[in-house]
């Protein structure tokens, strides 16, 4: 399989973006990215799983691991691909060796803090997370769900979940 290997600005953690799929074709069981045009241009390095809710769906990310069988395009670290759409990164992620599940990259302008566990605080702010793609169904933010959540909080997610 080829790849372009390209080189994103904050690269810390030594984390690349390998391959960006801008195309939507068709409809989808999930959220396109907000603006398919940037797919591929947000930082590799993001916060994992917070807030409760998001506002956009940035990217799908396949998370490759050559310590897995993924190929070697950066070194002995892990890299990832990019893509608009949940089905093609399903589809690539199914038939790339060394590839984990798609997760979804949010924005959020609204959050839940939680800093110990069952006290919860809202936040403004614009706040790029990775999430587990199951964890949009019904997390989409509407102009109440912020207060709604605080006077009625739910657990958070699992990781395993």
């Amino acid at each position: 399989m080829l790849f372009w290997l390209v080189a994103c600005n904050k690269q810390s953690g030594g984390f690349v973006m390998v391959r960006a799929d801008r195309t939507v074709p068709g409809g989808s069981a999930y959220p396109l990215a907000v603006e398919p045009n940037h797919v591929g241009k947000y930082p590799p390095e993001t916060n994992s799983g917070a807030g409760y809710f998001y506002d956009d769906v940035l990217e799908y990310r396949v998370w490759l691991n050559p310590e897995r069988g993924a190929e070697h395009l950066n070194g002995d670290k892990d890299y990832f691909a990019a893509f608009a759409q949940y089905e093609k990164a399903k589809a690539f992620s199914m038939g790339t060796s060394g590839a984990d599940d798609p997760i979804v990259l949010v924005r959020q302008l609204e959050w839940i803090a939680e800093p110990t566990p069952g006290t919860f605080r809202a936040e403004k702010g614009e706040l790029i997370t990775e999430w587990r793609v199951k964890w949009l169904a019904g997390n989409k933010r509407g102009s109440d769900t912020i207060s709604s959540f605080l006077v009625h909080p739910k657990s958070a997610p699992k990781e395993d979940d």
